[in-house]
Parts: structure tokens; sequence; C-alpha cells
């Protein structure tokens, strides 16, 4: 049998998701059921589990940076997002977040049937990577990661995923995440966001493309994230930081 965590503030939710995965007939359990992110990571430290499904929306901590705390605590634990907002910005924060899969509530049996069912192939596979086309880790794992460096790279300004990065190398999300930031003492996203944000200071620096148009161009639907993270890692906003480039060459 395989457990799962339920992470939802509402117990009728977690109710429901626990009857459904019951109806799928696949061998999981639902252990353990918390109301917001921090619960489920004071969870996690006591009890270990194959396979958390959280809410994105949650009253203290939210889905999101539940997720983004695993990554950056490099807990190797599989997370699928349940959300009733049909926002991209929120599957694009999950996704890069080495999110697995994607789910709209009301979760219908077939979606979450679908969703385990891909979840254990998953699981199958790195058990028994020899039954697999999976390709094994280069011998040397650090050509492994420059060659992940220079892909994040080369997907700039577009859009770039652990999963879609994983995919490239041939190897597994989870692996990929641990074995970067054992190489690079960085975490994937992280790394991403920094590539990002270089990007993001070249656009400033070099064309008149209004904020939000920048913003767009590196993926970000939302301005006022995109704003608040730029400032986060350079210390102003991006329209501080354009005024300045410019007061230089005057």
């Amino acid at each position: 049998m395989y457990t799962i965590l339920l992470v939802d503030d509402e117990k009728w939710v977690r109710t429901a998701l626990k009857h459904t995965i019951a109806r799928t007939g696949l061998p999981f359990e639902v252990v353990g059921e918390c109301t917001n992110g921090l619960e489920a990571l004071d969870f996690l430290k006591e009890h270990s589990v194959d396979l958390v499904m959280t809410d994105v929306r949650m009253a203290v901590m939210d889905g999101l940076a539940f997720v983004t705390s695993l990554v950056n605590e490099n807990r190797q634990t599989d997370c699928v997002m349940i959300s009733g907002y049909d926002e991209f910005h929120y599957v694009q924060h999950a996704l890069r977040s080495g999110v697995i899969d994607y789910l709209l509530k009301p979760v219908e049996l077939e979606d979450m049937k679908k969703c385990l069912e891909k979840w254990e192939k998953l699981r199958l596979k790195n058990n028994h990577p020899e039954n697999t086309f999976v390709k094994e880790p280069d011998p040397s794992e650090l050509s492994t990661v420059e060659k992940v460096m220079r892909y994040v790279k080369s997907k700039m300004p577009g859009e770039v995923t652990l999963a879609e990065t994983a995919n490239y190398v041939h190897l597994n999300p989870s692996y990929l995440s641990k074995l970067f930031k054992d190489k690079t003492n960085q975490n994937f996203v992280d790394y991403v966001i920094e590539i990002r944000m270089d990007e993001a200071k070249k656009l400033l620096e070099t064309t008149s493309l209004r904020i939000n148009e920048i913003a767009d161009r590196l993926g970000y639907s939302d301005i006022t994230y995109f704003s608040n993270l730029f400032k986060r890692k350079t210390g102003v906003t991006p329209s501080e930081y354009r005024k300045r480039v410019r007061t230089k060459f005057i």
C-alpha cells in the first residue's frame, strides 16, 4: 500500500478526496490530514509518506510555499497540487517547484485514477531502473549539471521547469533536484530564477519594453509577483533598476 498525506484547510474536501482515492481501487491509503503547509511540514518531520496531495490556497502557509519549502529543505517527497483555481500562474509555480501533477477541484474519479497511476509508474521506474529506458547518471555528475545549466540558459527568456529539464537529461526530477543541490549548493528553482533575473536585467538595460512586457516575456503572468521577486533578488524594483542604469550613461 502506498501512503498519502492530504493537505487542505476544508475538512469536507479532505473527506471527498479520501473517498475518491478509495474508489479508484488502487493500492493507496490516506494516513494523514493537515490543514495547512506548516502543519504538513511538522507532520513530515515525524512521519514518512509516499505522496502528498496539497491545496494551493490555505491560511498560515499555502501549497506553493509548502512545496517550495520541501525543495529548499531537499526533502524527496512527491507532491500533487489540487486547487479550485484554474489560473495559469498557479500551474507555472507548481511545475517549477517539481510538482508531478496538478488537479482541479472537484477532482473526478477518472482524473484521480490517472494521476495515481502516473505516479505509480514513475515510482516503479525509480525503484527498478534496470527495467526501464531511463538513462543512468553520467559517469561525471558534474558534466550532467553543466549540461543542465546550459539547457536552462538556452531556454531563456522562455519557460523552463524541473520536470522538463530532467526529461532532457534523462533523469528523475527528484534525483536531478538533489544532484543539482549537491553539486552547486543551490536549488534548481533558485538557479532558474537567478538566470531569469539576469535576463530581466539585460532587457531592462537594452530594450524599451514595458515592465509588464518583460515579465510576460520571461514567463511571469503576474507583474506584481515578478516585480517583488526582482526586488528580492536585486534590492530594487525593475523601474528603479532601469532608472539607475540609464542615469549612469547621462
